[in-house]
């Protein structure tokens, strides 16, 4: 099982990141976006990623220009679809989003199509029936910044073919990535199952006046040794992927919390993609 054409549906942080690193390492790839203006954000994120991996990994002008070779963009759907041999789903952490992708999918992809999703903290089995094709389905999730935090999370559901997650770990390796295997569904995998309460948590002491973002950060680095506090590691994974994890909470300190990173959201500061978040960047 060979995956040469992939098909990146969502070029935001991830979607857009998996799309260049897939392109890197000369895979054919079609990014597919909402609307032109989406097409557009989309060609600016790329264009930070070739500056990341640049100074990251040394990439050189050839490389580049190699990975832009096998990067095209689409609005049409049926377009993006055709001929792919992997669909990666990248849209955002929103039920409705997602079913509403896979009702298309199911009618306008190749039968032989496998698809994936890069949900952060949904379980594959939630959409296996609404994909069309179950077997050929299950999460595939990255870290931010995925040519330095290289992992590549594979987790199955009880209807994948017992081939595709083997299938997976050698694209993961052929990107570049160092393939994680989850023996059984789990909210979050390992990453974000870890990740997440870490963030919530911060969330909720900034909330109630606790302390402020850059205590709480200078806090963990300091006390831990770790490269970065929780609000510099939320301004990189954005405060509209923040919110879609913490609104529907159960819990009402971190509803509260959702509430202000929604208040940042309206004013425009969603993080290091828009040059304010928690920080200001340059």
């Amino acid at each position: 099982m060979e995956f040469n054409n992939v098909t990146i549906i969502g070029g935001g942080t991830l979607g857009s990141q998996i799309g260049f690193m897939s392109a890197f390492h000369n895979k054919n790839v079609t990014i597919w976006g909402r609307s032109d203006q989406s097409i557009d954000r989309t060609k600016a994120r790329i264009d930070r990623w070739e500056t990341a991996v640049r100074i990251d990994l040394n990439a050189t002008d050839e490389q580049i220009k190699n990975a832009e070779k096998h990067l095209q963009y689409t609005t049409d759907l049926k377009d993006a679809l055709a001929g792919a041999d992997l669909v990666i789903e990248a849209l955002p952490e929103n039920v409705a989003t997602k079913d509403e992708f896979y009702d298309q999918f199911k009618e306008l992809a190749d039968s032989n199509t496998i698809l994936v999703t890069n949900t952060s903290t949904f379980l594959p089995s939630q959409f296996a029936e609404a994909t069309g094709r179950p077997d050929k389905f299950l999460a595939y999730h990255f870290a931010n910044e995925i040519w330095k935090f290289n992992t590549a999370e594979i987790m199955p559901q009880s209807k994948t073919d017992s081939a595709l997650p083997a299938a997976l770990k050698q694209y993961s390796q052929e990107i570049g990535m160092i393939p994680v295997m989850i023996n059984q569904e789990q909210p979050g995998y390992i990453l974000n199952s870890l990740l997440v309460p870490f963030l919530n948590n911060a969330l909720i002491l900034w909330s109630k006046g606790i302390a402020s973002p850059e205590d709480i950060d200078n806090t963990w680095t300091i006390g831990t040794g770790a490269p970065s506090g929780p609000f510099r590691i939320m301004d990189t994974v954005g405060m509209k992927t923040i919110y879609e994890i913490t609104h529907n909470s159960s819990d009402p300190d971190l509803q509260v919390a959702a509430e202000k990173v929604k208040t940042m959201i309206d004013a425009g500061k969603i993080g290091r993609e828009s040059g304010e978040g928690f920080y200001k960047y340059n």
